[in-house]
């Protein structure tokens, strides 16, 4: 009885089956293109999705790396050699250019401008002296000369010898001789004081140049020296970041790299500051390829040759929000290589941060202390019944 009914249930299954399957045949071929379509939509989502996923979020037109925050550095150093007398400026102050920040220690130079200024009075007495010989061999040259000539025309009408005659002429010589001799020295004296002024204008200008100055409006990074130290040529003071000339390097694949041309748009995130993206634009791109550095994260896991990408940041820009500049900063900087591509909402730019984009929230105000006239007793007293 019970292998009738399991047979007879088999059946009913095997005949139902083939009624679907008939059913299913017999549909309109418009449904099954329907249904193909839809599956194929689908596969199409997908496979977008897993591509912005792999992709960090960004659109097919812009390309990313990591970087940090930098800026260009300036050496402000010691053009001679000498000890620091004063260092005026402390770590992480803003200098105007041509302010003092440093000094050397000028008390030999001292000494040689008051020497190197003896030399030009005496050469300039000495160009006097000479001055006036000049003047006494004139007079002397001019009477010898009109001596000589009258002695000539009296020759002739023999009124004096020709040994007299030729005496006088010897005397204009002579007296000749001596002014060339005392505008000789007259030109050396001259000589000398110009040689004295140029000593002097050397140890002024090399005095004025041990007032170290800031040749930019600059942040001090560093101070490299201090008062008392000795310094060679060329030692180095302090260490400046420019505040206009601030930039990232990011560093991209060949396939990006080839494709960024200069002046191309670009935003730079900071890790400090994610919701106010920073607008910039592509200023060099390095000719040679490199061996990615191991600090730099790409989308794969490792690029074995990347080109170097600076983003740099508009003048301008700098100068509203020069205080929130810090080199070393780390972030993210986006590169745009399609024009046609949109940047995402959350990297369009443009708004600007509050003063002071990372300052600490405010702490909470402390709950303050009610005025009581019990004893501390009963004040104990109350404490120990409240935590019953």
């Amino acid at each position: 009885m019970n292998v009738a009914v399991h047979a007879k249930d088999s059946g009913e299954r095997v005949s139902l089956r083939q009624r679907a399957a008939a059913a299913f045949s017999k549909e309109n071929p418009k449904r099954k293109r329907h249904i193909f379509t839809a599956l194929a939509i689908v596969a199409a989502l997908v496979v977008v999705i897993w591509l912005i996923i792999a992709s960090g979020g960004l659109p097919a037109g812009i390309a990313s790396g990591n970087g940090r925050l930098e800026a260009n550095e300036v050496y402000v150093a010691s053009k001679y050699a000498g000890r620091v007398r004063e260092v005026l400026v402390d770590e992480g102050a803003t200098v105007e250019a041509g302010q003092v920040i440093a000094r050397m220690d000028i008390e030999s130079l001292q000494a040689q401008l008051r020497e190197a200024m003896a030399r030009v009075r005496e050469a300039q007495s000495s160009r006097e002296v000479a001055n006036a010989q000049i003047a006494a061999s004139q007079a002397n040259y001019t009477y010898a000369e009109q001596q000589n000539r009258r002695s000539r025309a009296l020759v002739r009408g023999g009124s004096v010898s020709e040994q007299e005659a030729q005496a006088d002429l010897a005397r204009s010589l002579g007296a000749r001789a001596e002014l060339t001799g005392a505008r000789s020295r007259s030109v050396e004296a001259t000589s000398n004081i110009e040689a004295a002024q140029a000593e002097v204008e050397r140890l002024q200008a090399e005095i004025a140049d041990s007032e170290l100055k800031a040749p930019i409006r600059a942040r001090v990074e560093s101070r490299l020296a201090e008062p008392g130290e000795v310094l060679n040529a060329g030692g180095r003071v302090y260490s400046l970041v420019d505040l206009s000339d601030v930039y990232m390097y990011i560093f991209l694949p060949e396939r990006v790299a080839g494709r960024i041309p200069i002046g191309s748009d670009a935003r730079i995130v900071l890790d400090a500051a994610p919701d106010y993206p920073i607008t910039a634009s592509v200023s060099f791109v390095s000719p040679m390829a490199q061996f990615t550095p191991r600090a730099v994260e790409t989308q794969e896991e490792r690029h074995n040759l990347t080109f170097r990408v600076r983003l740099q940041i508009p003048r301008e820009r700098l100068q509203r929000y020069e205080a929130l500049v810090k080199t070393g900063i780390p972030g993210m900087g986006y590169v745009r290589f399609d024009q046609s591509t949109q940047w995402p909402a959350n990297l369009v730019g443009g708004r600007p941060p509050p003063a002071n984009i990372w300052a600490p929230t405010a702490a909470p105000p402390r709950p303050q202390a009610v005025a009581s006239d019990d004893t501390p007793a009963q004040r104990q007293e109350g404490e120990r019944g409240g935590n019953r």
